[in-house]
């Protein structure tokens, strides 16, 4: 492949050979939008409008759009984009992923596509990773689509939804991934389209394209509501886990020793696989939690919930570490993001792990949620007619761009060559030498007034970090998900003469690191990387921060055979070979074969993950194919179709598949279960009786029995509409069929997730769990889809109209068995418990403010 490469180029200098002819015509047109006023320049937005107007389209318009946006933004910000930040531009706007090395302008970038596409007036969402980078950016690149005549809103987390809809309105639209995606989810729950806030997804340009795409794809977003079960077995689980003993499984573990069968011998009550981040319970650990709980075989169907509580217990205790995975934050448990190293707050572990945790830390376990709406981030962002991304770091993950995004990735050049030194690894035995050494060199840099920008994968590593710096004597600033508050603040000072930054992942992403005076001369930015990340991706976007624009700069990974990725992934072999140099325990190895270990040990990891996201997606391609069906149908109702003959159509089925159902194949209405038949159907349409006589029962066919039972029922439903009146019914329809709709999904989406987490027991049973799941899942949704059916037509046929005293008729959408009376003179409602105030817990369980959960717009 690389001797390829080297002949023809690789695949990003190829496609830019095309890109470049575009790039000069932009150029050219430099001269010329100089010469145009304020004014003129403005009115270039107007001409272009009318010329897509006229049937011209943006594709046909971009290098002019492009000239008018650099010259707009050179006079409003001073800013003139670079040639590389037009190929740049281009490159989003035919809907790929570039690859921009840190500092290289991508903010001033995304406003090129967006104005262009915003043109068309149908919204174009700039997609960022906070709402900080949100807000500023908006402001920032607003400047320019404003003098430009184009509007520009942002969604911030504690706007209300008129607010909401408002910024969506907007021809450009700024916000994080997440608003973006719940608010999508929030659509697709309302009962009136003028709730809904966003129009159709027609272009996203993401920033940080890798982040959102590829690290936060592996957890769902989820909207929830309390399911109301007790907390108490997650703290009986937690209890037992604590008490339980970490054990592991001895002698051979090789294929051949499972193909032989040999009996596997086991010590203690539980084993880990770090790798697979899995817990498994010997069978001494079985006895100890049968025995806890007093059961007679753990392996029991009614026992398979203690099952579950007790593995994620376990996990909780021996697999999920705070501080790093997660951290305490006003008595709640918060998630860490793994790969940016910031909270997320909101966002909860699923399948009961945070309660899990919860119990752990002995705070408030939180009632364990039902699932409202769910949605994966490649399943939302792949509902966008165009996509675009940017990020400092892609091309080590372009074959998940590829596959699952339907992009590819281009590596766009910098604009001054990178002259930042990247020496080699340093491998030590230790994790103690390692960190002994690092120290050293952070010192012997801040003695000559280079900064240092020193990354951690932990924030306990940071700590420690910090603790030996400040006995050193060294001043330094710490970012990580404990201080995210000042992020953007301590990351741009980062670059200071002597400046010591210790941050945990790629916190600070977003924010240039600008180099001081003097630092140039004391040879630029240094990176140290404390530990080799799984992901080269992540490493690189350390690297990245020194050496922008042509500055100088240097990096360093330093490494200890302790650390987990070398402990998991790298070979008994290099271990072996290090110990037996016999170099004394402070003493660095720098081999390029340990070089090659490593990076092939990231390669394994990165492999593992992306076959760990490509299953949760041929799993979730099931469940979103039917929440397309279910939304789509909703959409319909929304958008007010006339629901009428899709209600006579819900009659027919049913009595149709009720004769089915009880007649068989069974010719003779003799043999017919007449008494289950009218016993299933009245309970659904009120019929006075369905009576045949024994002579007709000799000659009825299963066809004239349902035009029979039709008849009747399609009368007492006209006599209802009569009654209701055709208007007031029709309403009636749509809020009905509705709610039952997001009653039958919600339930759905319960049994789908309770099901899937057993069915990985079927590769016991050599069937594929996957296929598995499709089948028992499209069986699962047609049952729903019936269930549909049957709860409409019935709340239909048992609506009743309440008249109240001087006032309108008003329908009421209650069943006529509920005994409420309507009619009578309402009092006036006591309050019995007190008042929710706005910045109190809301009374739901989201754990999150009233204010910003169900008292959103009071």
């Amino acid at each position: 492949m690389e001797f390829l490469e080297k002949i023809f180029g690789t695949h990003s200098e190829r496609e830019l050979k095309q890109v470049n002819p575009v790039v000069d015509h932009i150029e050219s047109l430099e001269p010329e939008m100089e010469k145009l006023s304020d004014e003129q320049l403005k009115a270039k937005t107007t001409e272009f409008k009318g010329r897509l107007a006229k049937g011209e389209t943006i594709d046909d318009l971009m290098p002019e759009a492009y000239a008018v946006v650099r010259e707009a933004a050179k006079r409003v910000l001073g800013l003139r984009a670079y040639r590389v930040q037009l190929i740049c531009g281009v490159v989003l706007h035919q809907g790929r992923v570039a690859e921009m090395k840190t500092g290289e302008g991508k903010t001033l970038v995304s406003a090129l596509p967006a104005y262009l596409n915003g043109l068309v007036g149908e919204g174009v969402h700039v997609v960022t990773v906070n709402d900080y980078l949100a807000h500023r950016d908006s402001e920032e690149m607003g400047q320019v689509h404003r003098f430009l005549g184009l509007n520009v809103g942002c969604i911030l987390h504690d706007m209300d939804n008129d607010e909401r809809r408002e910024a969506y309105g907007c021809d450009i639209t700024y916000g994080t991934n997440n608003e973006f995606g719940f608010d999508y989810l929030r659509d697709n729950m309302v009962i009136y389209k003028k709730e809904m806030v966003q129009r159709d997804l027609r272009f996203a340009i993401i920033d940080e394209a890798d982040s959102v795409l590829i690290d936060e794809a592996r957890t769902p977003l989820i909207i929830s509501g309390s399911s109301g079960k007790s907390t108490k077995l997650y703290k009986a689980a937690d209890m037992l886990a604590m008490r339980m003993k970490k054990g592991q499984i001895i002698g051979d573990q090789s294929k051949l020793a499972q193909i032989m069968q040999e009996e596997v011998q086991e010590e203690g009550d539980f084993v880990i696989d770090e790798k697979a981040k899995s817990v498994t319970l010997t069978a001494e650990g079985v006895k100890k939690v049968e025995q806890f709980f007093g059961l007679e075989n753990l392996a029991d169907p009614e026992n398979m919930e203690i099952q579950h509580h007790m593995t994620i217990a376990l996990k909780a205790r021996n697999l999920m570490h705070r501080d790093q995975d997660y951290v305490i934050n006003e008595g709640e448990i918060v998630i860490v993001d793994g790969f940016t190293g910031r909270l997320m707050p909101g966002r909860r572990y699923s399948e009961g792990l945070h309660q899990a945790i919860e119990a752990k830390e002995s705070v408030e376990v939180q009632r364990e949620s039902k699932t409202l709406a769910t949605i994966t981030f490649q399943n939302y962002f792949n509902k966008y007619e165009k996509k675009a991304g940017m990020t400092g770091t892609a091309l080590t993950e372009e074959e998940e761009f590829r596959h699952i995004y339907g992009m590819d990735v281009i590596a766009i050049p910098t604009n001054k060559p990178v002259i930042r030194k990247d020496h080699s690894d340093v491998v030590y035995q230790t994790r103690a030498a390692k960190f002994n050494a690092v120290v050293e060199e952070i010192k012997t840099s801040n003695e000559k007034q280079q900064p240092v920008l020193v990354g951690t994968i932990t924030i306990d590593d940071s700590e420690e970090l910090s603790k030996m710096l400040k006995r050193k004597g060294v001043k330094h600033q710490v970012l990580n998900a404990k201080y995210h508050e000042r992020e953007a603040e301590i990351v741009a000072q980062a670059g200071q003469p002597g400046a010591v930054t210790i941050a945990t992942n790629m916190a600070g992403r977003g924010t240039d690191i600008k180099l001081g005076e003097g630092v140039i001369e004391a040879g630029g930015l240094k990176i140290i990387g404390t530990e080799r990340h799984e992901s080269r991706r992540i490493d690189n976007q350390l690297r990245g921060r020194a050496g922008r624009q042509g500055d100088p700069g240097e990096s360093r990974f330093y490494i200890s055979l302790d650390d987990d990725l070398m402990r998991l992934f790298g070979s008994d072999r290099m271990k072996g070979i290090v110990e037996s140099m016999g170099l004394p325990e402070d003493e660095p190895v720098e081999h390029k074969m340990l070089s090659r270990a490593i990076e092939n040990a990231q390669k394994k990891v990165e492999g593992n993950n992306f076959s760990i996201r490509k299953r949760l997606l041929d799993f979730d391609k099931v469940m979103n194919d039917q929440r397309e069906v279910i939304y789509s149908e909703r959409r319909k109702v929304l958008e007010g179709e006339d629901l009428r003959d899709t209600i006579m159509g819900m009659i027919d089925s049913i009595v149709d598949s009720t004769i089915t159902m009880y007649t068989g194949e069974e010719k003779y209405a003799d043999n017919w279960d007449f008494v289950s038949l009218k016993e299933h159907l009245l309970s659904i349409i009120p019929l006075e009786e369905i009576d045949i006589t024994d002579e007709e029962k000799e000659t009825i066919t299963k066809e004239e029995l349902k035009d029979r039972i039709l008849k009747e029922a399609n009368k007492l439903y006209e006599e209802k509409e009569t009654e209701i009146g055709a208007e007031q019914m029709r309403e009636i329809e749509r809020v009905i069929l509705l709610r039952v709709i997001d009653k039958k999904w919600m339930d759905h989406i319960d049994n789908m997730d309770q099901m899937r987490q057993g069915i990985g027991l079927q590769a016991y049973g050599q069937r594929d769990p996957l296929v598995e799941y499709q089948f028992v899942g499209f069986d699962m949704f047609d049952e729903m889809s019936e269930h549909i059916k049957e709860d409409t037509v019935k709340g239909l046929y048992h609506v009743r109209v309440a008249h109240q005293p001087q006032r309108e008729r008003v329908a009421k959408v209650t069943s006529t068995n509920r005994g409420d009376d309507t009619t009578s003179k309402r009092q006036p409602k006591k309050r019995v418990e007190p008042k929710v105030g706005r910045n109190d817990p809301c009374t739901c369980g989201s754990g999150k403010k009233y204010k910003h959960c169900c008292g959103r717009g009071e």
